[in-house]
Protein backbone atom coordinates (compact mmCIF):
# COMPACT_ATOMS: atom_id res chain seq x y z
CA UNK A 1 0.00 0.00 0.00
CA UNK A 2 1.22 3.42 -1.10
CA UNK A 3 1.77 6.46 1.71
CA UNK A 4 -1.06 8.03 0.08
CA UNK A 5 -2.76 5.98 2.88
CA UNK A 6 -1.03 6.65 5.64
CA UNK A 7 -1.91 10.22 7.76
CA UNK A 8 1.48 11.11 9.42
CA UNK A 9 0.35 12.95 12.70
CA UNK A 10 1.36 16.11 14.05
CA UNK A 11 4.06 16.38 16.79
CA UNK A 12 1.74 18.74 18.68
CA UNK A 13 -0.63 15.65 19.20
CA UNK A 14 2.13 13.66 19.87
CA UNK A 15 0.56 10.33 18.63
CA UNK A 16 0.06 8.23 15.50
CA UNK A 17 -3.26 9.14 14.06
CA UNK A 18 -4.02 6.74 11.38
CA UNK A 19 -6.96 7.51 9.38
CA UNK A 20 -10.26 5.59 7.99
CA UNK A 21 -9.56 4.60 4.56
CA UNK A 22 -11.68 5.20 1.76
CA UNK A 23 -13.05 7.82 3.86
CA UNK A 24 -12.30 10.95 1.65
CA UNK A 25 -13.45 8.81 -1.48
CA UNK A 26 -9.70 7.97 -2.39
CA UNK A 27 -8.76 4.49 -4.05
CA UNK A 28 -8.36 1.85 -1.52
CA UNK A 29 -6.97 -1.57 -2.29
CA UNK A 30 -8.98 -3.30 -0.19
CA UNK A 31 -7.36 -6.79 -1.24
CA UNK A 32 -4.03 -5.82 0.45
CA UNK A 33 -5.58 -3.64 3.35
CA UNK A 34 -7.35 -7.34 4.68
CA UNK A 35 -4.37 -9.36 4.11
CA UNK A 36 -2.46 -7.18 6.59
CA UNK A 37 -5.23 -6.99 8.85
CA UNK A 38 -5.98 -11.03 8.14
CA UNK A 39 -2.05 -11.30 9.85
CA UNK A 40 -2.94 -9.70 12.94
CA UNK A 41 -6.47 -11.81 12.94
CA UNK A 42 -3.96 -15.08 12.81
CA UNK A 43 -1.70 -13.50 15.33
CA UNK A 44 -3.82 -12.59 17.90
CA UNK A 45 -5.65 -15.99 17.15
CA UNK A 46 -2.79 -17.83 17.94
CA UNK A 47 -1.65 -15.82 20.88
CA UNK A 48 -5.32 -16.06 22.79
CA UNK A 49 -4.95 -19.93 21.82
CA UNK A 50 -1.67 -20.41 23.77
CA UNK A 51 -3.84 -19.63 26.96
CA UNK A 52 -5.37 -22.71 26.85
CA UNK A 53 -3.94 -24.68 24.52
CA UNK A 54 -1.75 -26.21 27.14
CA UNK A 55 -4.87 -27.24 29.74
CA UNK A 56 -5.75 -30.69 28.21
CA UNK A 57 -1.83 -31.57 28.47
CA UNK A 58 -0.39 -30.43 31.20
CA UNK A 59 0.27 -34.32 32.86
CA UNK A 60 1.89 -35.06 29.76
CA UNK A 61 3.91 -31.57 30.11
CA UNK A 62 4.38 -32.22 33.92
CA UNK A 63 6.04 -35.63 33.42
CA UNK A 64 8.22 -34.60 29.96
CA UNK A 65 9.69 -31.34 32.19
CA UNK A 66 9.99 -33.44 35.61
CA UNK A 67 7.78 -30.62 37.64
CA UNK A 68 5.16 -30.98 40.96
CA UNK A 69 1.85 -30.75 40.44
CA UNK A 70 2.21 -27.05 41.81
CA UNK A 71 5.29 -26.14 39.38
CA UNK A 72 3.10 -27.36 36.29
CA UNK A 73 0.04 -24.57 37.12
CA UNK A 74 2.85 -21.90 36.40
CA UNK A 75 2.87 -22.69 32.87
CA UNK A 76 -0.37 -21.28 32.55
CA UNK A 77 -0.45 -18.32 35.38
CA UNK A 78 3.06 -16.85 34.19
CA UNK A 79 1.54 -16.72 30.94
CA UNK A 80 -1.28 -14.45 32.28
CA UNK A 81 0.46 -12.54 34.36
CA UNK A 82 2.96 -11.58 31.78
CA UNK A 83 0.14 -11.01 29.55
CA UNK A 84 -2.31 -8.58 31.44
CA UNK A 85 1.00 -6.28 32.11
CA UNK A 86 1.97 -5.65 28.42
CA UNK A 87 -1.80 -5.44 27.29
CA UNK A 88 -2.07 -1.30 29.03
CA UNK A 89 1.38 -0.32 27.45
CA UNK A 90 0.44 -1.75 23.81
CA UNK A 91 -1.62 1.29 22.92
CA UNK A 92 1.45 4.01 24.04
CA UNK A 93 4.17 1.79 22.16
CA UNK A 94 1.64 1.45 18.82
CA UNK A 95 1.64 4.99 18.90
CA UNK A 96 5.45 5.47 19.01
CA UNK A 97 6.55 2.95 17.24
CA UNK A 98 3.88 2.53 14.81
CA UNK A 99 1.12 -0.31 14.49
CA UNK A 100 3.24 -2.41 11.65
CA UNK A 101 6.71 -2.63 12.97
CA UNK A 102 5.14 -2.73 16.32
CA UNK A 103 3.59 -6.27 15.84
CA UNK A 104 6.34 -7.06 13.43
CA UNK A 105 8.89 -7.08 16.48
CA UNK A 106 6.10 -8.93 18.88
CA UNK A 107 5.14 -11.52 16.76
CA UNK A 108 8.84 -12.36 16.30
CA UNK A 109 9.53 -12.43 19.81
CA UNK A 110 6.48 -14.88 20.12
CA UNK A 111 7.54 -16.88 17.94
CA UNK A 112 11.11 -17.28 19.16
CA UNK A 113 9.87 -17.44 22.67
CA UNK A 114 7.79 -20.71 21.79
CA UNK A 115 10.33 -22.47 20.29
CA UNK A 116 12.66 -21.78 23.47
CA UNK A 117 9.36 -23.18 25.44
CA UNK A 118 8.99 -25.99 23.17
CA UNK A 119 12.65 -27.04 24.41
CA UNK A 120 13.15 -26.44 28.13
CA UNK A 121 14.24 -29.49 30.25
CA UNK A 122 13.32 -28.03 32.91
CA UNK A 123 10.54 -26.19 34.84
CA UNK A 124 12.07 -22.91 35.65
CA UNK A 125 13.38 -22.83 32.21
CA UNK A 126 9.40 -23.07 31.00
CA UNK A 127 8.51 -21.07 33.57
CA UNK A 128 10.91 -18.30 32.38
CA UNK A 129 10.31 -18.70 28.61
CA UNK A 130 6.94 -18.52 29.19
CA UNK A 131 6.58 -15.59 30.76
CA UNK A 132 8.32 -14.20 27.86
CA UNK A 133 5.68 -15.78 25.59
CA UNK A 134 3.06 -14.05 27.66
CA UNK A 135 4.82 -10.70 27.03
CA UNK A 136 5.09 -10.95 23.00
CA UNK A 137 1.84 -12.67 22.66
CA UNK A 138 -0.10 -9.75 25.29
CA UNK A 139 1.31 -7.29 22.95
CA UNK A 140 -0.47 -9.03 19.86
CA UNK A 141 -3.72 -8.86 20.95
CA UNK A 142 -5.23 -4.90 21.73
CA UNK A 143 -3.75 -3.47 18.67
CA UNK A 144 -6.17 -5.92 16.17
CA UNK A 145 -9.85 -4.10 17.63
CA UNK A 146 -8.16 -0.66 17.32
CA UNK A 147 -6.97 -1.02 13.73
CA UNK A 148 -10.78 -2.85 13.47
CA UNK A 149 -11.96 0.41 14.61
CA UNK A 150 -9.84 3.08 12.87
CA UNK A 151 -8.63 1.96 9.36
CA UNK A 152 -12.37 0.54 8.02
CA UNK A 153 -14.88 2.89 7.18
CA UNK A 154 -18.38 2.35 9.27
CA UNK A 155 -19.96 0.45 7.00
CA UNK A 156 -17.34 -1.98 7.20
CA UNK A 157 -16.62 -1.88 11.07
CA UNK A 158 -18.94 -4.62 12.05
CA UNK A 159 -17.76 -7.09 10.31
CA UNK A 160 -14.51 -6.37 11.63
CA UNK A 161 -15.68 -5.97 14.82
CA UNK A 162 -17.61 -9.48 14.14
CA UNK A 163 -13.56 -11.55 13.47
CA UNK A 164 -12.47 -9.91 16.67
CA UNK A 165 -15.19 -11.13 18.45
CA UNK A 166 -15.12 -14.90 16.83
CA UNK A 167 -11.28 -14.85 17.91
CA UNK A 168 -11.98 -13.76 21.91
CA UNK A 169 -14.80 -16.22 21.98
CA UNK A 170 -13.33 -19.05 19.78
CA UNK A 171 -9.84 -19.52 20.29
CA UNK A 172 -10.56 -20.17 24.30
CA UNK A 173 -12.51 -22.71 23.38
CA UNK A 174 -10.95 -24.51 20.77
CA UNK A 175 -7.51 -24.39 22.85
CA UNK A 176 -8.04 -27.61 24.90
CA UNK A 177 -9.25 -29.65 22.18
CA UNK A 178 -6.55 -28.61 19.66
CA UNK A 179 -3.90 -28.99 22.32
CA UNK A 180 -5.22 -32.38 23.37
CA UNK A 181 -5.01 -33.74 19.82
CA UNK A 182 -1.94 -32.35 19.15
CA UNK A 183 -0.13 -33.95 21.69
CA UNK A 184 -1.78 -37.52 21.16
CA UNK A 185 -1.15 -37.47 17.67
CA UNK A 186 2.37 -35.96 17.95
CA UNK A 187 3.99 -34.44 21.16
CA UNK A 188 3.25 -32.25 23.81
CA UNK A 189 6.27 -30.06 22.75
CA UNK A 190 4.65 -29.30 19.69
CA UNK A 191 1.82 -27.29 21.23
CA UNK A 192 4.60 -24.63 21.02
CA UNK A 193 6.57 -25.80 17.78
CA UNK A 194 3.29 -25.29 15.46
CA UNK A 195 3.60 -21.69 16.01
CA UNK A 196 6.93 -21.41 13.82
CA UNK A 197 5.11 -22.00 10.22
CA UNK A 198 1.92 -19.93 11.71
CA UNK A 199 4.32 -16.83 13.12
CA UNK A 200 6.27 -17.04 9.82
CA UNK A 201 3.11 -16.23 7.92
CA UNK A 202 2.03 -13.37 10.16
CA UNK A 203 5.26 -11.67 9.96
CA UNK A 204 5.23 -11.64 6.65
CA UNK A 205 1.26 -10.60 5.54
CA UNK A 206 1.61 -7.84 8.56
CA UNK A 207 5.22 -6.37 6.90
CA UNK A 208 4.00 -6.45 3.13
CA UNK A 209 0.51 -4.99 3.83
CA UNK A 210 -0.35 -3.42 7.28
CA UNK A 211 0.83 0.02 6.37
CA UNK A 212 -1.89 1.39 8.37
CA UNK A 213 0.07 4.49 10.85
CA UNK A 214 3.03 5.93 11.52
CA UNK A 215 4.85 6.06 14.51
CA UNK A 216 5.71 9.23 16.95
CA UNK A 217 9.10 9.10 17.85
CA UNK A 218 8.93 12.19 20.13
CA UNK A 219 6.91 9.92 22.34
CA UNK A 220 9.93 8.06 23.60
CA UNK A 221 10.84 11.38 25.82
CA UNK A 222 9.18 11.94 28.83
CA UNK A 223 8.17 8.04 29.47
CA UNK A 224 6.61 7.48 32.89
CA UNK A 225 8.73 5.28 33.99
CA UNK A 226 7.35 5.65 38.20
CA UNK A 227 3.66 5.07 36.32
CA UNK A 228 5.37 1.76 34.19
CA UNK A 229 6.42 0.71 37.95
CA UNK A 230 3.56 1.30 39.61
CA UNK A 231 0.95 -0.26 36.98
CA UNK A 232 3.52 -3.67 36.66
CA UNK A 233 3.76 -4.51 40.55
CA UNK A 234 -0.32 -3.50 40.44
CA UNK A 235 -1.20 -5.60 37.69
CA UNK A 236 0.91 -8.39 38.71
CA UNK A 237 0.01 -8.19 42.41
CA UNK A 238 -4.04 -8.46 41.65
CA UNK A 239 -3.23 -11.10 39.07
CA UNK A 240 -1.14 -13.26 41.83
CA UNK A 241 -3.84 -12.99 44.41
CA UNK A 242 -6.90 -14.09 42.00
CA UNK A 243 -4.98 -17.03 40.31
CA UNK A 244 -3.71 -18.67 43.69
CA UNK A 245 -5.97 -16.77 46.22
CA UNK A 246 -8.25 -19.88 46.37
CA UNK A 247 -5.61 -22.77 46.40
CA UNK A 248 -3.70 -20.38 49.38
CA UNK A 249 -7.03 -20.10 51.74
CA UNK A 250 -7.21 -16.04 50.18
CA UNK A 251 -6.00 -13.88 53.43
CA UNK A 252 -5.75 -16.51 55.74
CA UNK A 253 -1.89 -16.84 54.05
CA UNK A 254 0.26 -13.80 54.13
CA UNK A 255 1.56 -13.89 51.26
CA UNK A 256 -2.00 -13.52 49.54
CA UNK A 257 -2.70 -10.77 52.10
CA UNK A 258 0.73 -8.04 51.73
CA UNK A 259 0.31 -8.51 47.48
CA UNK A 260 -3.87 -7.51 48.00
CA UNK A 261 -2.70 -4.88 49.81
CA UNK A 262 -0.36 -3.72 47.51
CA UNK A 263 -2.27 -4.25 44.53
CA UNK A 264 -4.61 -1.66 45.71
CA UNK A 265 -2.47 1.31 47.10
CA UNK A 266 -0.28 0.51 44.07
CA UNK A 267 -3.43 0.60 41.70
CA UNK A 268 -4.43 3.82 43.86
CA UNK A 269 -1.56 5.30 43.48
CA UNK A 270 -1.10 4.28 39.54
CA UNK A 271 -4.15 6.02 38.58
CA UNK A 272 -3.67 9.00 40.46
CA UNK A 273 -0.62 9.31 38.22
CA UNK A 274 -2.07 8.85 34.65
CA UNK A 275 -4.42 11.67 35.70
CA UNK A 276 -1.67 13.95 36.73
CA UNK A 277 1.19 12.80 34.39
CA UNK A 278 1.57 14.92 31.42
CA UNK A 279 2.17 12.16 29.23
CA UNK A 280 0.67 9.54 31.13
CA UNK A 281 1.58 5.41 29.44
CA UNK A 282 -2.16 4.40 29.98
CA UNK A 283 -4.67 7.08 28.80
CA UNK A 284 -8.15 6.90 30.96
CA UNK A 285 -9.40 9.58 28.71
CA UNK A 286 -11.94 7.06 27.31
CA UNK A 287 -13.81 6.74 30.39
CA UNK A 288 -15.30 9.86 30.62
CA UNK A 289 -17.76 8.85 28.04
CA UNK A 290 -20.56 7.43 29.67
CA UNK A 291 -20.99 4.45 27.04
CA UNK A 292 -17.34 3.61 27.36
CA UNK A 293 -17.71 3.18 30.96
CA UNK A 294 -20.90 1.27 30.44
CA UNK A 295 -19.56 -1.09 27.54
CA UNK A 296 -16.43 -1.85 30.10
CA UNK A 297 -18.87 -3.08 32.70
CA UNK A 298 -20.42 -5.27 30.05
CA UNK A 299 -17.25 -6.47 28.74
CA UNK A 300 -16.49 -7.35 31.89
CA UNK A 301 -19.32 -9.45 32.90
CA UNK A 302 -19.35 -10.83 29.20
CA UNK A 303 -15.39 -11.99 29.86
CA UNK A 304 -16.33 -13.68 33.01
CA UNK A 305 -19.12 -15.49 31.41
CA UNK A 306 -17.17 -16.91 28.21
CA UNK A 307 -13.86 -17.89 30.70
CA UNK A 308 -16.02 -18.83 33.27
CA UNK A 309 -18.12 -21.15 31.11
CA UNK A 310 -14.46 -22.40 29.51
CA UNK A 311 -13.42 -23.39 32.83
CA UNK A 312 -16.33 -24.94 34.15
CA UNK A 313 -17.14 -27.48 31.45
CA UNK A 314 -14.02 -28.95 31.29
CA UNK A 315 -13.52 -29.07 35.00
CA UNK A 316 -16.90 -30.99 35.74
CA UNK A 317 -16.32 -33.04 32.61
CA UNK A 318 -13.00 -34.39 33.82
CA UNK A 319 -13.67 -34.74 38.12
CA UNK A 320 -17.36 -35.83 37.38
CA UNK A 321 -17.52 -37.92 34.46
CA UNK A 322 -14.08 -38.58 34.25
CA UNK A 323 -13.53 -37.76 30.94
CA UNK A 324 -10.75 -38.50 28.67
CA UNK A 325 -9.08 -35.03 27.08
CA UNK A 326 -10.23 -36.08 23.42
CA UNK A 327 -13.74 -36.42 24.84
CA UNK A 328 -13.76 -33.11 26.91
CA UNK A 329 -12.50 -31.69 23.60
CA UNK A 330 -15.50 -33.37 21.92
CA UNK A 331 -18.15 -32.08 24.26
CA UNK A 332 -16.53 -28.67 24.33
CA UNK A 333 -16.52 -28.53 20.04
CA UNK A 334 -20.06 -27.51 20.55
CA UNK A 335 -19.11 -24.53 21.84
CA UNK A 336 -16.95 -23.25 19.42
CA UNK A 337 -18.94 -24.58 16.46
CA UNK A 338 -21.87 -22.50 17.77
CA UNK A 339 -19.66 -19.31 17.28
CA UNK A 340 -17.71 -19.40 14.53
CA UNK A 341 -21.58 -20.92 12.94
CA UNK A 342 -22.81 -17.26 14.59
CA UNK A 343 -20.83 -15.20 14.09
CA UNK A 344 -22.69 -13.77 10.74
CA UNK A 345 -26.14 -13.86 12.41
CA UNK A 346 -24.68 -11.87 15.53
CA UNK A 347 -22.95 -9.30 13.58
CA UNK A 348 -26.30 -8.93 11.41
CA UNK A 349 -28.43 -8.29 14.72
CA UNK A 350 -25.85 -5.62 15.97
CA UNK A 351 -26.12 -3.73 12.83
CA UNK A 352 -29.87 -3.72 12.32
CA UNK A 353 -31.21 -3.15 15.73
CA UNK A 354 -30.48 -0.10 18.88
CA UNK A 355 -27.75 -1.58 20.64
CA UNK A 356 -28.96 -2.14 23.74
CA UNK A 357 -31.57 -4.27 22.16
CA UNK A 358 -28.42 -6.29 20.97
CA UNK A 359 -26.52 -6.30 24.28
CA UNK A 360 -29.89 -6.90 26.60
CA UNK A 361 -30.99 -9.80 24.31
CA UNK A 362 -27.42 -11.22 23.62
CA UNK A 363 -26.78 -11.33 27.90
CA UNK A 364 -30.62 -12.58 28.43
CA UNK A 365 -30.10 -15.25 25.69
CA UNK A 366 -26.45 -16.35 27.38
CA UNK A 367 -27.97 -16.74 31.16
CA UNK A 368 -30.71 -18.65 30.00
CA UNK A 369 -28.26 -20.80 28.81
CA UNK A 370 -26.35 -20.90 31.41
CA UNK A 371 -28.77 -21.38 33.63
CA UNK A 372 -29.26 -24.69 32.59
CA UNK A 373 -26.26 -26.15 34.38
CA UNK A 374 -28.32 -24.91 37.70
CA UNK A 375 -30.23 -28.20 36.89
CA UNK A 376 -27.18 -30.49 36.52
CA UNK A 377 -26.55 -34.17 37.81
CA UNK A 378 -23.68 -36.42 37.96
CA UNK A 379 -24.54 -37.81 34.57
CA UNK A 380 -24.67 -34.88 31.95
CA UNK A 381 -22.73 -35.82 29.10
CA UNK A 382 -22.49 -34.21 25.58
CA UNK A 383 -26.57 -34.34 24.75
CA UNK A 384 -26.95 -32.85 27.95
CA UNK A 385 -25.03 -29.91 27.56
CA UNK A 386 -25.52 -29.30 24.19
CA UNK A 387 -28.22 -26.81 24.43
CA UNK A 388 -26.48 -25.10 27.13
CA UNK A 389 -23.61 -24.51 25.21
CA UNK A 390 -25.31 -23.36 21.76
CA UNK A 391 -27.60 -21.35 23.15
CA UNK A 392 -24.72 -20.01 25.35
CA UNK A 393 -22.16 -19.19 22.30
CA UNK A 394 -24.96 -17.78 20.20
CA UNK A 395 -25.48 -15.18 23.52
CA UNK A 396 -21.96 -14.67 24.09
CA UNK A 397 -21.28 -13.65 20.35
CA UNK A 398 -24.01 -11.40 19.94
CA UNK A 399 -23.15 -9.82 23.64
CA UNK A 400 -19.70 -9.19 23.43
CA UNK A 401 -19.59 -7.77 19.83
CA UNK A 402 -22.49 -5.27 20.56
CA UNK A 403 -20.48 -4.49 24.27
CA UNK A 404 -17.36 -3.79 22.32
CA UNK A 405 -19.16 -1.97 19.82
CA UNK A 406 -21.01 0.18 22.04
CA UNK A 407 -17.92 1.12 23.92
CA UNK A 408 -16.22 2.61 21.14
CA UNK A 409 -19.07 3.84 19.14
CA UNK A 410 -18.93 7.11 20.76
CA UNK A 411 -15.27 7.93 20.96
CA UNK A 412 -13.02 9.62 18.40
CA UNK A 413 -10.73 7.92 16.79
CA UNK A 414 -8.12 9.39 18.22
CA UNK A 415 -8.82 7.18 21.50
CA UNK A 416 -9.55 3.68 19.95
CA UNK A 417 -5.90 2.20 20.71
CA UNK A 418 -6.29 3.48 24.74
CA UNK A 419 -9.75 2.29 24.43
CA UNK A 420 -8.43 -1.12 22.63
CA UNK A 421 -5.52 -1.53 25.42
CA UNK A 422 -8.51 -1.28 27.76
CA UNK A 423 -10.74 -3.53 26.52
CA UNK A 424 -8.75 -6.21 26.17
CA UNK A 425 -7.27 -5.54 29.42
CA UNK A 426 -10.39 -5.21 31.22
CA UNK A 427 -11.58 -9.02 29.52
CA UNK A 428 -8.18 -10.75 30.48
CA UNK A 429 -8.96 -9.36 34.34
CA UNK A 430 -12.74 -10.46 34.38
CA UNK A 431 -11.41 -13.81 33.39
CA UNK A 432 -9.17 -13.91 35.96
CA UNK A 433 -12.15 -12.96 38.61
CA UNK A 434 -14.35 -14.95 37.36
CA UNK A 435 -12.18 -18.49 37.68
CA UNK A 436 -11.21 -17.17 41.11
CA UNK A 437 -14.78 -16.70 42.09
CA UNK A 438 -15.93 -19.82 40.51
CA UNK A 439 -13.02 -21.81 42.31
CA UNK A 440 -14.29 -20.41 45.71
CA UNK A 441 -17.31 -21.47 45.09
CA UNK A 442 -16.65 -24.72 43.77
CA UNK A 443 -14.71 -25.43 47.37
CA UNK A 444 -16.78 -23.56 49.44
CA UNK A 445 -19.82 -24.82 48.13
CA UNK A 446 -18.50 -28.62 47.64
CA UNK A 447 -17.74 -28.38 51.38
CA UNK A 448 -21.49 -26.79 52.51
CA UNK A 449 -23.02 -29.59 50.37
CA UNK A 450 -21.19 -32.65 51.55
CA UNK A 451 -21.36 -31.66 55.43
CA UNK A 452 -25.65 -31.26 54.37
CA UNK A 453 -25.31 -34.70 53.01
CA UNK A 454 -23.21 -36.19 55.00
CA UNK A 455 -25.65 -35.13 57.99
CA UNK A 456 -28.98 -36.20 55.97
CA UNK A 457 -27.16 -39.51 55.15
CA UNK A 458 -26.73 -41.35 59.44
CA UNK A 459 -27.01 -44.73 60.36
CA UNK A 460 -31.54 -43.79 60.97
CA UNK A 461 -31.86 -42.69 57.38
CA UNK A 462 -33.45 -45.81 56.13
CA UNK A 463 -32.19 -45.38 52.48
CA UNK A 464 -28.78 -44.51 52.98
CA UNK A 465 -28.83 -47.76 55.54
CA UNK A 466 -29.53 -49.61 52.90
CA UNK A 467 -27.12 -48.52 50.40
CA UNK A 468 -24.72 -49.16 52.96
CA UNK A 469 -25.87 -52.63 53.49
CA UNK A 470 -25.12 -53.18 49.94
CA UNK A 471 -21.87 -51.83 49.67
CA UNK A 472 -20.89 -53.61 52.64
CA UNK A 473 -22.32 -57.29 50.55
CA UNK A 474 -20.27 -55.95 47.75
CA UNK A 475 -17.07 -56.00 49.47
CA UNK A 476 -17.54 -58.75 50.94
CA UNK A 477 -18.39 -60.79 47.84
CA UNK A 478 -15.04 -59.20 46.64
CA UNK A 479 -13.17 -60.69 49.95
CA UNK A 480 -12.01 -57.23 51.08
CA UNK A 481 -10.39 -57.61 54.22
CA UNK A 482 -12.39 -55.19 55.54
CA UNK A 483 -16.33 -54.83 53.96
CA UNK A 484 -17.78 -52.58 56.15
CA UNK A 485 -14.52 -49.81 55.82
CA UNK A 486 -14.32 -50.32 51.74
CA UNK A 487 -18.46 -49.57 51.95
CA UNK A 488 -17.72 -46.37 54.02
CA UNK A 489 -14.97 -45.33 51.70
CA UNK A 490 -17.38 -45.88 48.93
CA UNK A 491 -20.13 -44.01 50.42
CA UNK A 492 -17.73 -41.39 51.14
CA UNK A 493 -16.73 -40.84 47.77
CA UNK A 494 -20.10 -41.43 46.81
CA UNK A 495 -21.11 -38.00 48.36
CA UNK A 496 -17.75 -36.38 47.82
CA UNK A 497 -19.20 -36.21 43.66
CA UNK A 498 -22.93 -35.92 44.70
CA UNK A 499 -22.01 -32.46 47.15
CA UNK A 500 -19.11 -31.17 43.94
CA UNK A 501 -21.83 -31.80 41.18
CA UNK A 502 -24.10 -29.22 43.75
CA UNK A 503 -21.78 -27.05 43.95
CA UNK A 504 -21.50 -27.01 39.98
CA UNK A 505 -24.86 -26.09 39.78
CA UNK A 506 -24.36 -23.06 42.24
CA UNK A 507 -21.63 -22.04 39.83
CA UNK A 508 -23.62 -22.16 36.81
CA UNK A 509 -26.31 -20.27 38.94
CA UNK A 510 -23.54 -17.70 40.01
CA UNK A 511 -22.72 -17.31 36.39
CA UNK A 512 -26.08 -16.88 34.56
CA UNK A 513 -26.73 -14.04 37.14
CA UNK A 514 -24.14 -11.77 36.12
CA UNK A 515 -25.49 -12.22 32.78
CA UNK A 516 -28.81 -11.74 33.82
CA UNK A 517 -27.78 -7.95 35.53
CA UNK A 518 -26.01 -7.15 32.11
CA UNK A 519 -29.20 -7.13 30.64
CA UNK A 520 -30.43 -4.88 32.85
CA UNK A 521 -27.88 -2.12 32.94
CA UNK A 522 -27.40 -2.25 29.69
CA UNK A 523 -30.82 -0.40 29.43
CA UNK A 524 -29.05 2.32 31.07
CA UNK A 525 -26.49 2.99 27.92
CA UNK A 526 -27.47 6.00 25.34
CA UNK A 527 -29.83 4.83 22.37
CA UNK A 528 -29.57 4.74 18.76
CA UNK A 529 -27.70 2.03 16.62
CA UNK A 530 -24.03 1.41 16.81
CA UNK A 531 -23.53 2.63 13.00
CA UNK A 532 -25.12 6.10 13.97
CA UNK A 533 -22.33 6.84 16.50
CA UNK A 534 -19.90 4.96 14.60
CA UNK A 535 -18.26 8.01 12.73
CA UNK A 536 -17.76 10.05 15.71
CA UNK A 537 -15.63 12.54 16.18
CA UNK A 538 -11.58 12.42 14.71
CA UNK A 539 -12.97 13.40 11.32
Amino acid sequence: MSDAVLHPDSQAAKAAHPIQLGAGGEHVDWTKVFLGFGGMVIGQFMAMLDIQIVASSLTQIQSGIGATSDEISWVQTIYLLAEVVIMPLTAYLTKMWGTRPFYVVACVGFVITSVLVGLSSSVGMMIFFRALQGVFAGAMIPPIFATAMTIFPPERRITANVIVGLIVTLAPTVGPTLGGHLTDQLDWRWLFFINVPVGALVVFLVWRYAHFDRGDPSLSKGIDWWGLGLMTVFLLSMQYVLEEGNSEGWFEDDLILWLAVTAVLTGVVFIWRQLTYWQPIVSLKPFRDRNFSLGIVMTFISGASLFGGTFLLPIFLGQIRQFSSSDVGTVMLVSGLTMFLSAPLAGRVVRMVDARISMVFGFALCAWGIQQGVRVTDEWGFNEFLVLQIVRGVGSMIAMIAAQQMAVASLPVTMMKDASGLINLIRNVAGAIGLAVLSTILSHQGAVHYADIAAAASSAHAPTASLFDGLTQMMTERGMADPEGGARKALSMMMHRQAQTLAFGDAFGVLALGCWIAAVLALFAKGGKPMAGEAGGGH
